[in-house]
């Protein structure tokens, strides 16, 4: 990518706690000092923001994704977009590169889609538009009231496999559940490779024999309508089978790819089984490296032999614990969309080339 300055005298670029490493990233590809706001919290843990330039008729970046911290986090966004709303800015843009809550896009028994009141309040906050990357669910755009832009970091991952993977010729990809076939497939079709899926998942005792349970019912030979009796039929609980491996991984480099890295335990349980099945190198590779709880320690003692994230969420403590996290820098592109947002130029460039399936 060309990446030219851009013109400092009525861009503004500021961040919250969140990720101030990757907001000096991006800042200094532009060409622009970042800065101009201070957030902090008082003793009784209440958000405050202080913008020390005038913001005037000014276009503001606001570069803030999700973390472990992911609540404090959301509140200095929406924070700071009110202030630099009150400020009367031109336009105020959020930089989210990890949108937090949004695995809970669905709604789950007596639940709620917290995405979707997230996006309603970055929108009434004073956001006008938000770039993101490697959305959940590409239809969580549909939650807000303005333009969204969801990048991929899939080019910048098949690159890694390509210059950074010896004899990924000789790899597959593998999807760690039926919900990542797609993605998955994505990566093998510009790289050229066959897919594998893992089904199922561990039993948790010995005690799973076969006692009749799941029997097929037994068929009333007179009457080929089926009675059912007063009330609703009860709907049948989901029971998985063992976990297994659809597609031959023996002999091979396993790579396992997913939007994000978070609890471990179904990564490792996963490279376990291919393990079992022959691979003989294990490769875990995701956009957003969230890493929670005691994740390097898992990774570390697990299968696996490298796990490649993006830098859209920090993690140089967890990579100090282990030394199996690798990372990959995605500042440019983020910087590239704000560059051609700001220059109203078009953003296809930034997605030549992909699917609906990525």
């Amino acid at each position: 990518m060309n990446m030219e300055s851009l013109p400092t005298s009525d861009v503004v670029i500021v961040h919250g706690n969140s990720h101030p490493e990757l907001a000096n990233l991006i800042a200094g590809r532009l060409g622009v000092k970042s800065g101009g706001a201070s957030v902090y919290h008082k003793t009784n843990r209440e958000t405050m923001v202080e913008i020390g330039d005038s913001i005037r008729g000014k276009d503001i970046y606001i570069i803030q994704t999700g973390t472990k911290d992911v609540n404090n986090n959301i509140m200095e966004l929406l924070i700071m977009a009110y202030a630099c709303k009150t400020s009367s800015a031109r336009s105020i843009v959020g930089v989210i590169p990890y949108l937090p809550y949004s695995k809970q896009c669905k709604m789950r028994k007596r639940g709620c889609i917290v995405s979707k009141l997230l996006a309603k309040m970055m929108c009434k906050s004073g956001l006008s538009h938000i770039i993101t990357m490697d959305l959940h669910q590409k239809e969580i755009q549909g939650f807000f009231d303005c333009p969204v832009d969801n990048l991929r970091a899939s080019p910048f991952l098949l690159q890694y496999i390509q210059e950074s993977i010896p004899d990924y010729r000789n790899s597959v990809i593998v999807a760690r559940n039926p919900g990542s076939a797609k993605k998955a497939t994505s990566y093998a079709e510009r790289l050229r490779l066959g897919i594998a899926v893992i089904h199922g998942e561990q039993k948790e005792s010995e005690s799973d024999e076969v006692d009749g349970r799941y029997s097929p019912p037994a068929l009333n030979s007179r009457s080929r309508t089926m009675d059912v009796s007063v009330g609703v039929p009860i709907h049948p609980a989901k029971e998985k089978p063992p976990i297994n491996v659809v597609g031959d991984v023996g002999g091979r480099i396993a790579i396992m790819v997913d939007d994000m890295i978070d609890d471990v335990a179904s990564f490792v349980a996963a490279a376990e089984v291919l393990k079992d099945r022959g691979a003989y190198k294990i490769y875990v590779l995701a956009t957003h490296g969230l890493l929670s709880s005691d994740a390097p320690r898992l990774i570390e003692d697990s299968a696996i032999d490298e796990v490649v994230v993006t830098n859209t969420v920090p993690h140089e403590i967890q990579k100090m614990q282990c030394h199996k996290i690798k990372t990959v820098d995605i500042s440019v592109l983020i910087s590239e969309a704000i560059r051609r947002i700001h220059n109203k130029e078009s953003m296809s460039y930034l997605f030549r080339n992909v699917t609906l399936e990525d």
